[in-house]
């Protein structure tokens, strides 16, 4: 069983610059086309700073900086015994090619399903820009298998 005092713990803050090539393997990655995802003068045409980051972006920062992984072993669960359960995001803002995101990450709770059979762990992430602006959250559940 998963120790309840991990929830509130605080993951690494990940500063992640928002580049235009990653912008742009990752909206064709996902089949984006909408020109203001994948041409700077449709963006800017459109009224954006710069070429658009398409909205399941967030996730890669966390992922290049392996916070996910860090809390699975601070909380002692083994991937192998992990499923991702539910996955939201919540927009602010729009984020920009030329960006600068700042992504704080927490565990918000851990909860026994099924005579603890399984947990649920809640990941919550603020990110904002170098403004200082929220850009958004994006909370994920995980399902443990014990």
């Amino acid at each position: 069983m998963i120790d309840k005092k991990h929830i509130g713990m605080e993951l690494p803050t990940v500063v992640w610059p928002v580049e235009r090539g990653r912008l742009l393997a990752f909206a064709n990655a996902i089949g984006e086309q909408r020109p203001e995802y994948i041409d700077e003068a449709a963006a800017r045409a459109a009224g954006y700073r710069g070429l658009l980051a398409p909205p399941t972006l967030w996730l890669a920062p966390q992922f290049d900086a392996d916070t996910v992984m860090l809390m699975l072993a601070a909380l002692d669960v083994p991937i192998e015994r992990l499923l991702h359960g539910e996955q939201s995001f919540t927009y602010s803002a729009p984020v920009c090619a030329g960006d600068v995101l700042t992504l704080k990450a927490k565990v918000a709770d851990i909860v026994d399903k099924k005579g603890g059979a399984m947990e649920l762990i809640t990941h919550r992430t603020t990110v904002t820009n170098q403004r200082g602006e929220t850009v958004g959250e994006m909370s994920s559940v995980l399902v443990v298998r014990n």
